[in-house]
């Protein structure tokens, strides 16, 4: 083999091997076995041809040593012809390609920089170059003379039908089933994508940049307890609650989030936190295995144009899982979407600083003022009264988060809080009682008055925006062509009429990952379907 590669000769005589084998046992050098014996015929031609032989000589003894099956330190013959042709650290070295298989790893010489061990015999890989193999898919890692002792397939070339292929849970565990949008958090997406490649059966991992969820929950639909993790932004968490709602699962599983986006904010109201900062990813883990369920609402949207031939933008989602707005806000997101379109390679990074440059734009320019003249709203048949306010945004809650951590709604004290709730409440001293719940079948009205009024609710400065309404189903009927986002996706909508009907509740997690806090503990959530 090794002649074969280098004299470039593909057809030897069909006793070569033997005749080769017995000149090594022959040989009059001066060793002390056989396989040293080999070695130092072979480096012999190596430096003939020129070749540097520092590098080659130990790890082409450490392979002949794995091709001495019993360990005897002599070769027979068998050992010698069938051992070459099946070494795969030998075939790895010589550049030969290793015979395709399932379950096949696809290996190549590494030197490793930090301390890593062997999945085989579990010892330190050491030396000072190239201590072992590491498989390109699966990066898993032995020692070159453990290579034809590991039994373990990969799972990126295991049966590659996929009809083929099944998972088979250990009993009382949660298969986790994760998706990551590799452009979420700049780079963040693409590390966090390697490390859970690494970390978990590459099965497991999705890049929703190659065919989207379906081919993972495709291969996850028959489990029963199995969770998902979608490392994203709320865009991306919105994009895998619709495709769990269309697939065909025989449970509707558990959804974590891991935050990666730029608001985030059905992780921060979920208590995942706003933005992933570094965490151990087996902690995440951990905390997914942890969790519990808990309910949140979900909400269908439906826009009918005034006119049916002016539809202008499609609209991105008809499912509302945080919020829907029209109005100042979703002017700032749709300026943002289309600098994005135009420009991907400005928006890596930076993208707050963005929102905050075009947030100053929009202060002065104030394209929304007067907002109340061109839409009516009513809530469950009952008109909301704007007359009394100077507004430039109407946002619909579902949770209580929104701009990036925004409590639009505020908060609501204990005493105050009313004891029966009603399915529309628009009086102001009745909506300063009312409470909000994203479980509750009920959204929350706000009304925005400026760019200025939505900083100081961001910083602290002011407790709340302008309560509306608390209803179970409303109506924003529009006059004229207003910017509008649904979970932070902006579309620019010309007259229509805006409905808003309570869904199909969807079932959420709550996990047990405890969170100081001033004065109490906190409970972090994941999202779960029902």
């Amino acid at each position: 083999m090794f002649l074969k590669k280098y004299l470039e000769v593909e057809d030897f005589p069909a006793d070569f091997c033997q005749r080769l084998y017995w000149y090594f046992q022959r040989s009059e050098q001066c060793c002390p076995d056989q396989i040293d014996k080999i070695v130092t015929q072979m480096m012999q031609a190596a430096e003939y041809l020129g070749w540097d032989v520092t590098e080659v000589k130990p790890v082409l003894r450490d392979m002949l040593k794995a091709i001495d099956i019993d360990s005897s330190g002599t070769l027979t013959q068998q050992e010698w012809i069938q051992g070459g042709l099946n070494n795969i650290p030998l075939l790895v070295l010589l550049g030969l390609k290793v015979a395709e298989k399932d379950g096949q790893h696809v290996w190549r010489l590494k030197n490793f920089n930090r301390p890593t061990y062997c999945f085989v015999c579990q010892n330190m890989m050491l030396g000072l170059r190239k201590q072992g193999l590491s498989c390109n898919f699966c990066k898993y890692t032995v020692h070159s003379s453990c290579a034809n002792k590991n039994r373990t397939p990969c799972v990126r070339t295991f049966v590659r039908s996929k009809t083929e292929i099944g998972i088979f849970p250990v009993n009382d565990t949660h298969p986790l089933l994760v998706f990551v949008n590799p452009k979420s958090g700049g780079k963040q997406g693409k590390r966090v994508l390697r490390k859970f490649q690494y970390l978990l059966n590459p099965r497991q991992v999705y890049n929703l940049e190659n065919g989207g969820p379906n081919p993972g929950l495709q291969f996850f639909q028959n489990l029963h307890k199995c969770r998902v993790l979608v490392c994203g932004g709320d865009g991306t968490v919105g994009w895998i609650l619709d495709a769990i709602d269309k697939a065909d699962m025989a449970i509707r599983p558990p959804v974590a989030i891991l935050p990666l986006g730029t608001g985030n904010d059905l992780a921060r109201c979920l208590h995942w936190g706003g933005g992933y900062e570094g965490t151990g990813l087996t902690e995440i883990i951990k905390q997914i295995e942890e969790s519990i369920q808990v309910q949140m609402d979900r909400w269908s949207l439906q826009v009918i144009p005034a006119d049916m031939e002016d539809e202008g933008d499609p609209v991105p989602n008809d499912i509302i899982n945080n919020y829907f707005s029209l109005g100042v806000d979703a002017s700032i997101a749709h300026q943002f979407h289309v600098m994005r379109e135009k420009h991907p390679q400005k928006f890596n990074t930076r993208n707050k600083l963005w929102y905050f440059q075009l947030a100053t734009s929009e202060t002065i320019s104030a394209s929304c003022r007067n907002l109340k003249e061109c839409l009516t709203i009513e809530c469950c048949g009952v008109p909301v009264e704007l007359s009394r306010l100077s507004l430039e945004g109407i946002a619909v809650l579902n949770i209580p988060s929104m701009h990036g951590g925004s409590n639009l709604w505020g908060e609501t004290k204990s005493a105050e809080k009313l004891k029966k709730r009603h399915e529309v409440t628009v009086d102001p001293d009745a909506l300063e009682m009312c409470s909000q719940y994203m479980n509750d079948k009920l959204l929350e009205v706000v009304g925005l008055e400026s760019v200025v009024e939505m900083g100081q609710i961001y910083t602290g400065l002011k407790s709340k925006a302008h309560r509306l309404a608390q209803a179970a189903h409303i109506t924003i009927r529009t006059y004229k062509t207003l910017p509008m986002q649904i979970d932070g996706e902006p579309w620019m909508q010309p007259p229509c009429t805006v409905s808003v009907l309570f869904g199909q509740p969807k079932r959420t997690m709550n996990c047990e990952d405890f969170f100081m806090h001033p004065g109490y503990h906190s409970v972090s959530m994941l999202i779960c379907l029902q």
